[in-house]
C-alpha cells in the first residue's frame, strides 16, 4: 500500500500555528506534499524543518516569500530532483520529486496567473515547459519499470463539476478555455498520459473542492474550487483504491485555504 497526501499550506509559518502539525503528526501517509510553503527551511522551527519520522527535500524559491515547494517521505528518497531543467524555473520554487521504490513522487505549484498581467505569461511560459517534461517523466518510469505520480496545486479547474461558480469565472484564470485544455493535454492517454485519481474515483458529482477563498462564506457554502489534483500514470492509477480531500469540520479548524487532497493505491 501507498498514501500520499497533498497540500498548498498557504505559508508554512502561518499553517504551523494553526494546525498543520498536528495534522503532519496524525497523518498516515507514506509521502507528503507540501505547496506554496513560502518560507526558507532556515527560517523555520525545528520542529517544522525536521519533523521526527520524516524524511523532508525542500524546494524554496530564490524571491523570498514566494512559492516553495517539499515533499516529506517516511523513507528516504533514492534521489532527488529540483526543478524540471527549464532555467527559468528551476530555481523558482515550484517543482521538486523524489524516487522510491518503483514510483516517482513529484510536488508542483503551478503559478496562479491573473489575466492580462505578466503573471499569466508567466503562467503560459511555465505550462509549455511542464507538458514535455510530463511526457518525458511518464516516459522514463515507463523505461524503468516504474510509475509516477506529480501531486500540488495545478491552479486549473479542469471541468465545470470542478468550481461552483464556473459561470461567473469563465474568463478568469484558473478556468479559461485555453487553460483546461492544456489540462485535458495532460490528462489525455494519447498526450500527457497522467491521470486525475480523484476525479477517476469520483466521476460524477460536483467538486469534491479542495480550495475556498477566505472572503465571504465560500468554504460555509462550499463554493469552492478543485484545483489541488494527484495526476498519476496509468499503471498506479489503476491500482489507487481510494482518493478524497480532508476538508475541514468548520471554518474555525481550518489551517489553510486549501484542504489535504489524498489518495492511497494498493500494492
Amino acid at each position: 500500500m501507498l498514501k500520499v497526501a497533498s497540500v498548498n499550506v498557504n505559508g508554512l509559518r502561518a499553517a504551523a500555528g494553526k494546525g498543520y502539525l498536528p495534522w503532519l503528526a496524525s497523518c498516515e501517509a507514506d509521502v507528503v506534499c507540501l505547496q506554496e510553503v513560502r518560507a526558507q527551511p532556515e527560517q523555520l522551527t525545528e520542529a517544522v524543518r525536521a519533523p521526527e519520522g520524516w524524511h523532508v527535500q525542500w524546494a524554496p524559491a530564490a524571491t523570498k516569500g514566494r512559492a516553495g515547494v517539499a515533499v516529506l517521505t517516511r523513507r528516504a528518497p533514492e534521489a532527488v530532483r529540483v526543478g524540471f531543467g527549464v532555467s527559468e524555473f528551476d530555481d523558482a520554487g515550484r517543482y521538486v520529486e523524489v524516487d522510491l521504490p518503483g514510483v516517482t513522487v513529484g510536488s508542483l505549484y503551478l503559478p496562479s496567473g491573473e489575466v492580462g498581467t505578466e503573471r499569466q505569461e508567466e503562467k503560459e511560459r511555465f505550462m509549455a515547459a511542464f507538458l514535455p517534461y510530463l511526457r518525458e517523466l511518464r516516459e522514463r518510469a515507463a523505461e524503468s519499470g516504474r510509475e509516477a505520480l506529480v501531486c500540488g496545486d495545478w491552479n486549473i479547474a479542469h471541468q465545470e463539476a470542478d468550481l461552483r461558480n464556473w459561470k461567473a469565472n469563465r474568463k478568469n484564470s484558473g478556468f479559461l478555455p485555453e487553460e483546461r485544455a492544456w489540462l485535458s493535454r495532460v490528462l489525455d492517454p494519447a498526450d500527457g498520459g497522467f491521470v486525475d485519481v480523484v476525479r477517476r474515483q469520483h466521476p460524477d458529482q460536483a467538486g469534491p473542492y479542495s480550495w475556498w477563498s477566505y472572503r465571504g462564506r465560500a468554504f460555509d457554502n462550499d463554493s469552492g474550487w478543485r484545483i489541488d489534483l494527484l495526476a498519476a500514470t496509468e499503471g498506479l492509477a489503476a491500482r489507487c483504491v481510494k482518493a478524497y480531500v480532508e476538508r475541514a469540520a468548520s471554518h474555525a479548524e481550518r489551517w489553510s485555504d486549501h484542504a489535504p487532497v489524498t489518495a492511497v493505491f494498493g500494492s
